[in-house]
This record gives structure tokens, C-alpha cells and sequence, in this order.
């Protein structure tokens, strides 16, 4: 890298800063037009710098490079700095982050034109990317930490960003509790590694966690506990993942960007970052892939039946997620990061054209109430279309089919036949809920006016984003590989490629059949199927599956109610009473001593003669 590669890097969150401090502080007056273009200017030209940063990398050595913006806290030994820390992992996330978000920064603009909270809207897009650039190039854990709260806190403040809908803030609220659940874990993490290490550096914790765990080690096994806990929670894996779903209350825009390409996939880049602790902690890691694939299933199955287009979609990223934590988990971390990098390209591309046809259909986003809309709305359709075949994995012509494919390689590779078939049964529900949704939006007769009156979106900043998305989700996505040698380890499968091709056509087979079953369902025997699931064991199952296997029906049981019960005895609490009896003794003093003040001179002179003499009296009476 040159010395201007360096100096830009700080640029690339500095610029999303700036723009956000811009609105932030214009108080909403600078109108429709400026505020987004301050929010897609600032966005746009960090990912300018990234382009160059990234230019100038890859025809480099590619060597790790860092610098440091000046010490952030020195306490004794304790110096955390402001430090940024530049390789291919960081790059991959830098570039995922700043163009994927651009084309969403765009695409809002369009979507967001005319609410009246424009500018408010385009500063928190504006704050988060500047956190998640933060987490990703921050070279300590503390620095890192603090941009995993601001997304946190974005987060919060975009899921909530109809605030008048009490609903929307139910769901911003449940979602900024069950993730600071998780960060909690991390924290608590963080304060065992430097207690043990010395330092927060991350570099320096891999360098040195060698020399002090033999694998296997308690301590570095508690250690990557407390880490995937804190990566359960932003990635929205089992138990942690409830929050999801509900978030898809705010904006389609943020979904996009928050809960499809980025922020859900930090605790990927957490693991992937700090590879060494897992690599010593063999009980952590196998745990990670198992979450993966509970969670992958899981979500497989709730995503079957949910009739809301994003709730569909949000299943789907707990499910991709969970592909990714199969990788992880078998300590294929370079697969992990590139199906993160392709999942950002065809999930982006799907939240996007189903804002295109809510917004089109007057925001109707029930599939039960659309269908017919592929004639009126072409450019949508063309996005689910390719979106889809990169979610399903449709082979050799989709960006997922390479990604995907490479994870269950990796499992195979390392002989977990568990997670392997995890993999492929999830691959099959994939291409299920995926052609439900096509065909249920598209397809089929109009379920309602908004429907038969779809007015097909216009203009640049609505069909730029889509196309370059739809671009990035065929076989071209696929061959853009991150950069991760010498970053990461090599997975099982770098040892040999016996059997690779076998399990190709596998996995090619199994998202085949899905896509033949999804069409023999939804296209052949839909009525049949509705009346299959609307009555008996059938309607049971799929009211349970709609409810996402009733985790929130539990946690409310086991977690909310009990709570708030304690917090109703606590009311009445005896320690509470009696420490409200001295605070009421001493109102009672107060009363009385209020009385003496009358504001007359002869009665505080009286009053102070009767003490007198009873101070003389008491005195007289003791001699």
C-alpha cells in the first residue's frame, strides 16, 4: 500500500460522519432533496475511497497494514488506541459496507421521497455506517466494541423509525435488548481476555493466545464461549434470534442494509477476526456450527410459512446466516466470508425489489393479497428472479451456488456428516420458500385492488441499485473471491479435492429438486395445498411454523412473565416498606418543624427564650 492508500483509509467512516453531523444538525430543514443527497453523497464517497484503498491493496504485496489516529485512554498499561488495521478481511467487509450500502443509500432516496422524516432517516443510515466501518477496521476489541454499539443503537433507532406505531417500538425495543444480551457476553469476554492476555489488541491476543492455552484449555474455551454469545445476538442465531423478524417494522431500506448485509453479519466477522481463540477452544467451535445448523433449519421451516414478504426474507438471513456459522464451525473461515460477501449481494437485491413492490402496491406486503404482478412490474420481478437463483443456489449461473457449494464442501471435507446433511436439507427448504414467494407475488391471479393497481417504480435511483445487484447475483458475484490468503487458515477441504465434484452435483441436485417440488406445490396444487394446512395436524404445524416454533411464546413464559411477576411482589416488597416508614417518619418532622415558621419576630424570639430555659433547666436539674 501507498503512503495515500494509508492516509485515505481513515476517510472511508469519517466521510458517513460528516454527512450524518450535517443533517443531524441542520434540524430537518434542509428539505426532501438535500438531505438524501447528503446521505448518498457521503456513503458514495466512501465508497470511492474504498475503491481506490482496495485498488491499490490488491495490485500491492497485500500485506496487513495498520496506523494509528492517536491513543484513545492511557491508564498504567491499560493504552487502547484509536488504530485502524487494513487486510483482506477488513477490505471485504470495507467494500461490502460501503458499495452495497451506496446502492441502498440510493435506492432510499427513492423509496423514502417525501416522509417527512427524511433527513432524521438518512443521518441514522449515515451514523450506522460509520459504526459498522468502525467495528470492521478498529485493530482492538475496544474499538471494536464501540462501533458494535452504535449499530446496536442504529439499529434501535431505524427499526423504530415510525416511533407513532407503538408496534414499531415494541419491535426496536425487543431487538435492543436481546442483542445487548449478547454484547454483554462479549464484554464479559473481553474483560477475561485482557485479564489473561494483557491487552486488547487483536493481533497481539492471536499472536499470544498460542503461548498461553494448550487447546482444549478452559480458559480459551470460556473465552470463545463468551465471544459466540456476543455473535449469537447480532447475528440473530438460536437462542438470540427472536428479534429478527420483528425488525422488519422499519424501513425496507434498513432491512437491506441492516438486518440482510451488514450488521446480522457481524458476529461472522467477530469469529472469522478472533480465529485463533476457536481454533483452541474445539468444544466452542463445534458449537458454533451446530447453532448454525439448528438455526439454519429452523428458520427453513419458519420461512415456509409466513404470508409477510420481509418476514419471509428475514427467515431466509437467519438461515444464510446459519450456512455461514457451519463454515466457522468447521474452521472453514475463508467460506464463511465469501458467502457472507455473495449473501450481501443477492439478499440486498431481494429486500430492495420487495420494496420496490411495496411501494408499487401502495405498501401492501401480504402475499396472500398480491400476485399477477410480473407484467407490471418487470424490474422487481427480474430482481426476485435473480435474487432467488443466488438464495436456492440454482448451479453454476448464481453468485450463492459458488458460496454455498464451498460451505458444504468444507463439511464434507471435515467429515461432519451432521452438519453436512443440516446443510443440504436446508438448501431444499431454500428453493421451497423461495419459489412460494416468487409465485405467490407474481404469479397467479391479484389478491386484491392494491394489487391490480401496482404502479411500476421509475427513475435511476430505483433501477440502478436493482440492476447492479441482479449484475453482482449471477455467476459474476461468484467469481469475485475475497482476498483472505494469509489472513485466515485454510479450511479441511484445502487438504484434498476428492469427492469435490460428487458433492456439487449433490447439493446441485438437492436445490433442484426443491425448486421442482416449489413449483409442483405452488403452481399445480395450491389450492390443495391451502386446504391441506387449514385444518388438523397440517393447520397445527403451520400455525407453529408461523410463529417461528413458538421461541417467543417460551421466552415469554420463562422469561418476561416471571420477571415482571417479581417485579410485582417486589412492590410490596417488606424491606421496601420499611424503608418507606423512616422516609415517612421524617416527612412528619418536617411537617411539624414547617409549623415554627411563621415569619414573626416575637415568635421566633419567644421560641428562642422556652429553649433557653430549657436548656438552663435540663442543666440545673443534672448539677
Amino acid at each position: 500500500m501507498t503512503d495515500l492508500s494509508t492516509s485515505l483509509l481513515p476517510w472511508t467512516f469519517l466521510l458517513p460522519l460528516i454527512g450524518m453531523l450535517i443533517l443531524a444538525f441542520s434540524h430537518g430543514r434542509l428539505g426532501d432533496r438535500p438531505s438524501a443527497f447528503v446521505g448518498v453523497a457521503s456513503v458514495g464517497l466512501a465508497a470511492i475511497v474504498t475503491a481506490v484503498i482496495g485498488f491499490e491493496f490488491l495490485v500491492g504485496d497485500r500485506e496487513p497494514q495498520s496506523i494509528t489516529l492517536w491513543t484513545w485512554i492511557s491508564v498504567g498499561d491499560f493504552t487502547p488506541t484509536i488504530g485502524l488495521a487494513l487486510d483482506g478481511l477488513s477490505l471485504t467487509m470495507l467494500g461490502v459496507i460501503t458499495g452495497v450500502g451506496f446502492l441502498i443509500h440510493l435506492f432510499a432516496a427513492w423509496y423514502m421521497h417525501g416522509d417527512e422524516g427524511i433527513t432524521r432517516f438518512f443521518a441514522y443510515m449515515n451514523l450506522f455506517v460509520f459504526s459498522m466501518v468502525l467495528l470492521v477496521l478498529g485493530d482492538n476489541l475496544l474499538l471494536l466494541f464501540l462501533g458494535w454499539e452504535g449499530v446496536g443503537l442504529c439499529s434501535y433507532l431505524l427499526i423504530g423509525y415510525y416511533y407513532r406505531d407503538s408496534a414499531n417500538g415494541a419491535a426496536a425495543f425487543k431487538a435492543f435488548i436481546v442483542t445487548r444480551i449478547g454484547d454483554v457476553f462479549l464484554a464479559i469476554g473481553m474483560f477475561l481476555l485482557f485479564s489473561q492476555v494483557g491487552t486488547l489488541n487483536i493481533e497481539e491476543i492471536l499472536r499470544t493466545a498460542p503461548e498461553l492455552w494448550a487447546r482444549g484449555d478452559t480458559t480459551v474455551e470460556i473465552a470463545a464461549l463468551l465471544v459466540l454469545g456476543g455473535a449469537l445476538g447480532k447475528s440473530a442465531q438460536l437462542p438470540l434470534h427472536t428479534w429478527l423478524a420483528d425488525a422488519m417494522a422499519g424501513p425496507t431500506p434498513v432491512s437491506a442494509l441492516i438486518h440482510a448485509a451488514t450488521m446480522v453479519t457481524a458476529g461472522v466477522y467477530l469469529i472469522a477476526r478472533l480465529h485463533g481463540l476457536f481454533d483452541l477452544a474445539p468444544a466452542a467451535q463445534y458449537l458454533v456450527g451446530l447453532i448454525g445448523a439448528l438455526t439454519l433449519l429452523m428458520a427453513g421451516f419458519a420461512a415456509l410459512a409466513q404470508t409477510d414478504i420481509k418476514r419471509v426474507l428475514a427467515y431466509s438471513t437467519m438461515s444464510q446466516i446459519g450456512y455461514m456459522f457451519l463454515a466457522l464451525g468447521v474452521g472453514a473461515y475463508d467460506a464463511a466470508i465469501f458467502h457472507l460477501e455473495t449473501h450481501a449481494f443477492f439478499k440486498a437485491l431481494l429486500f430492495l425489489s420487495a420494496g420496490a413492490v411495496i411501494v408499487s402496491c401502495h405498501h401492501e406486503q401480504d402475499i396472500r393479497r398480491l400476485g399477477g404482478l410480473w407484467r407490471r412490474l418487470p424490474l422487481a420481478y427480474a430482481g426476485f428472479v435473480l435474487g432467488g437463483s443466488a438464495l436456492v443456489a440454482l448451479p453454476l449461473v448464481s453468485a450463492g451456488f459458488f458460496s454455498k457449494d464451498e460451505i458444504l464442501w468444507q463439511e464434507f471435507a471435515s467429515g461432519q456428516t451432521g452438519l453436512l446433511l443440516a446443510g443440504l436439507a436446508g438448501a431444499f427448504l431454500t428453493s421451497i420458500y423461495t419459489l412460494r414467494l416468487i409465485i405467490g407475488i407474481f404469479h397467479g391471479a391479484e389478491g386484491s385492488d392494491k394489487a391490480r393497481h401496482a404502479e411500476p417504480g421509475r427513475g435511476l435511483q430505483h433501477g440502478l441499485p436493482i440492476v447492479v445487484l441482479g449484475v453482482l447475483s449471477t455467476f459474476l458475484g461468484g467469481l469475485i473471491t475475497p482476498p483472505l490468503e494469509g489472513v485466515l487458515p485454510a479450511g479441511p477441504g484445502a487438504q484434498s479435492d476428492s469427492g469435490h465434484v460428487t458433492l456439487e452435483l449433490l447439493a446441485a441436485a438437492t436445490s433442484l429438486a426443491g425448486v421442482g417440488v416449489g413449483l409442483w406445490l405452488f403452481l399445480n396444487r395450491r389450492q390443495w395445498l391451502d386446504r391441506r394446512v387449514s385444518k388438523g395436524w397440517p393447520a397445527q404445524l403451520w400455525t407453529y411454523w408461523n410463529h417461528a416454533w413458538g421461541f417467543d411464546w417460551l421466552f415469554d413464559r420463562t422469561l418476561v412473565r416471571p420477571y415482571q411477576a417479581m417485579v410485582r411482589w417486589m412492590r410490596n416488597d417488606l424491606v421496601d416498606r420499611l424503608m418507606g416508614l423512616v422516609a415517612a417518619v421524617v416527612r412528619v418532622f418536617n411537617a411539624g418543624l414547617v409549623l415554627t415558621q411563621t415569619g414573626r419576630l416575637r415568635t421566633y424570639a419567644t421560641s428562642m427564650a422556652l429553649g433557653a430555659t430549657l436548656v438552663l433547666l435540663v442543666l440545673a436539674l443534672n448539677y
